[in-house]
């Protein structure tokens, strides 16, 4: 009968419930509980496994660049000017759930990218959909999708996401048609799902990067108006790789 038990578990394809089951039978200390904690046990095990399964599945679809960030692993010299209050308040993800947005500045090297990440990992333990883009891969992406007839299709996937985080915004110009795709997406977005957004540019200076003015009224608008905002300063924290002994090439 425990033969069978163990087969029926393993084409119902309940792998967890299997091999907790078996684990008990191997180990004669388990006669000693009685069948509800037994039962408990192995209940546990298949729920465990499949909110695990749930937490991978979400994580890999939000293609994050840290995907093992975490805000539990936050380093909070004060040099970096993180307030723990603040990144505890919005950890509970509740920020996201009213379709309000985020917006993390800093030099290079100050966590930005990991800091946006570990926020985007922690939506996915609610269960909250998150999806990750470079800000320049997603323009070009935006742009080849006029081209091909995807464009409509990919403004759709990008409506979708509880919470969607451009990375890396500012490194370069906008261009005019750039802008308008910008737009878009951020304009679908636009109160009712969140938007994160990394940068190495302070707010101050964000309208430049835009060869739009009116487009960079309007995102702006749109986006800094409903933000929350984490300016992160001190050294960058990325380990510094010497020069070769010998090598006579020079930075400027």
């Amino acid at each position: 009968m425990t033969n069978q038990t163990l087969d029926k578990l393993n084409s119902m394809k309940l792998r967890a419930m299997e091999q907790e089951y078996r684990r008990q039978i191997e180990l004669p200390a388990n006669a000693a509980l009685s069948f509800d904690e037994r039962l408990a046990m192995i209940v546990d095990a298949e729920w465990l496994a499949k909110a695990n399964n749930r937490l991978q599945r979400f994580l890999r679809k939000a293609n994050l660049r840290e995907p093992s960030a975490n805000l539990e692993n936050i380093n909070f010299d004060h040099k970096r000017n993180l307030d723990k209050t603040t990144i505890a308040r919005l950890a509970d993800c509740s920020w996201i759930k009213e379709g309000k947005n985020l917006i993390i500045t800093g030099a290079t090297g100050t966590g930005k990218t990991y800091l946006v990440s570990a926020f985007g990992n922690a939506a996915c333990r609610k269960s909250l959909k998150v999806h990750s883009y470079r800000v320049n891969r997603l323009l070009t992406d935006l742009a080849i999708s006029r081209g091909d007839g995807s464009y409509n299709r990919l403004l759709k996937d990008l409506k979708k996401p509880d919470l969607l985080i451009l990375d890396d915004f500012g490194m370069a110009p906008i261009d005019p048609c750039a802008c308008r795709d910008l737009l878009e997406v951020i304009d679908d977005r636009h109160g009712r799902k969140s938007i994160a957004i990394s940068a190495q540019l302070p707010v101050a200076k964000w309208h430049a990067v835009f060869e739009d003015a009116t487009i960079a009224d309007a995102v702006l608008d749109r986006v800094v108006n409903n933000a929350y905002r984490i300016e992160l300063k001190g050294p960058s924290l990325r380990p510094h790789i010497p020069q070769n002994e010998g090598d006579d090439s020079t930075t400027e």
